[in-house]
């Protein structure tokens, strides 16, 4: 099951008298069925997400590699690039939201887009409000 509500169609059976205490991953079970449900549902949920522009995905890769790599070399300079960069999201996250809201955009429009629940995107709205 998804935070969003959804649930798999289909039913898994486990024993968990064989199983005991051990995670699903080390048990000899066969997740071959829930996890082809589940990133299905990934993919439905990919699909219907607002795309990002190509120039922008490509940064978003560059930064990650860069901040990757600068982690191995100088880890307090990687640290602090997080700093900012958790500062710029924020502040233009919650001007996007605004806008957002702005525009009348509701909840759920929102939580599809973002591919999120209804109760997160509610959350990124409010606090754009506050802005």
């Amino acid at each position: 099951m998804c935070a969003c509500g959804w649930r798999g169609a289909a039913e898994y059976p486990l024993d968990w008298a064989t199983i005991g205490d051990q995670p699903l991953y080390e048990a000899d079970v066969d997740l071959t069925g829930p996890l082809a449900d589940w990133n299905a549902h990934l993919s439905l949920v990919r699909d219907k997400a607002a795309p990002l522009p190509e120039p922008l995905a490509a940064l978003l890769v560059e930064i990650t590699e860069q901040l990757t790599a600068t982690t191995a070399d100088a880890p307090l300079a990687a640290l602090r690039a997080v700093g900012v960069l958790e500062r710029v999201a924020a502040r233009v996250g919650r001007e996007a939201a605004g806008v957002l809201c702005d525009d009348g955009a509701s909840a759920e429009t929102v939580a599809t887009g973002l591919g999120t629940t209804r109760s997160k995107a509610l959350v990124l709205l409010l606090t754009a409000q506050e802005r």
